[in-house]
């Protein structure tokens, strides 16, 4: 019995200091920030093709895509350029990649000021041999970024933040059906406008952008957006989720979270979320889904990727200092959205998320 104590005792004395050296190699090893990757970018981009990340991103004057084995190797992945902007339409920003139908389309906004639209190219291999750019008939033809493309419940539908009229009060969400990947079809509907004050922390204009779609697990529609000016750390993404049998196009079967989902101002977040601990001003995210199809949406459970821009803590917060960041995302059940002076009911409880750095 005393030689099996022993034995035992050196056993643990010996498990004890292994463990401790691999605590102190993983700890040795962890990056200062967590998931920031090389890349000085804004707005990711990125869907999986069976084994394949596929990324896009404004460089060079125009769009570049990389292709890498998983999302933290995209950053090292050489980047190849599939359009530039030959026609001097402007400013190229958040180019967005979807599949649809086995092609590959890339919506991206163009323009100068007021002049934004959006655009789209198109091939059948997510790297090279897109068509020349064709701007979209958004309906009423107002400046318009961030859009992208989604199906729901069998029908195509392209989201986007723009103006409401000709002048840079706010910029809102907005939905409409297509007909196509690259035809609109009847009129634009307004889905959101930056209205709480929580995200009216930074104005001029109040910002509701980067829109992504993902379906929960009860097969209810959210749109995912960015709030609050971008130029800022105040800067945060929350939710909107489209009510069980709800209307996309009817504003109020939305119902929006009560503050951000992921930020790193404790002010703003709803309750119960916490503010992040490695980046300021997290935003302007992408689901990375399979074939970037909605209807390949995770279930409940464990959590899965996402990528989103961000600034270092520590560092000054600007556009130039954006980095891109790998994290991971997860359902959360029973959330509560709640609003006031609304028709019909002013509460609805279903999925939220959870978003992780």
């Amino acid at each position: 019995m005393k030689l099996s104590r022993r034995i035992n005792g050196a056993t643990a004395f010996a498990l004890a200091a292994i463990v401790a050296a691999a605590l102190s190699l993983m700890s040795a090893a962890a990056p200062a920030e967590a998931g920031q990757t090389s890349l000085r970018a804004a707005d990711p981009s990125v869907l999986r093709v069976g084994g394949t990340y596929v990324s896009v991103q404004s460089a060079g004057g125009g769009i570049a895509v990389r292709t890498a084995p998983s999302t933290d190797a995209l950053a090292a992945a050489p980047a190849r350029q599939i359009w530039s902007d030959t026609r001097d339409l402007g400013e190229v920003w958040a180019p967005e990649i979807v599949r649809d139908g086995g092609r590959y389309y890339v919506y991206f906004a163009a323009g100068r000021g007021a002049a934004h639209r959006m655009y789209v190219i198109s091939s059948a291999s997510p790297d090279s041999g897109y068509t020349a750019e064709t701007r979209l008939a958004l309906p009423d033809d107002k400046w318009a970024i961030d859009g992208t493309l989604f199906t729901f419940n069998g029908q195509r539908w392209f989201v986007w933040s723009g103006w409401a009229g000709d002048t840079n009060v706010e910029q809102n969400l907005y939905i409409a059906r297509m007909s196509s990947p690259t035809t609109p079809t009847g009129a634009r509907y307004v889905i959101s406008q930056p209205r709480e004050s929580w995200e009216r922390v930074v104005g001029n204009p109040f910002i509701n952008e980067g829109p992504e779609a993902i379906k929960d697990p009860n097969g209810q529609l959210h749109i995912v957006y960015s709030a609050n000016g971008s130029w800022s750390d105040q800067y945060c993404m929350a939710d909107l989720r489209l009510r069980a049998g709800g209307d996309p196009t009817y504003v109020w079967d939305w119902y929006k979270s009560n503050g951000c989902l992921f930020g790193s101002d404790r002010a703003t977040m709803m309750a119960g979320w916490d503010p992040t601990l490695y980046v300021n001003g997290p935003g302007h995210h992408t689901f990375v889904l399979l074939d970037g199809d909605i209807n390949t949406s995770p279930p409940a459970g464990p959590r899965f990727p996402s990528m989103f821009h961000a600034v270092p803590k520590g560092t000054p917060y600007s556009w130039a200092n954006r980095y891109w960041y790998t994290g991971t995302f997860a359902w959360w059940g029973n959330t509560t959205y709640s609003r006031a002076n609304v028709p019909g009911a002013n509460t609805n409880t279903g999925w939220s998320l959870k978003f992780f750095e």
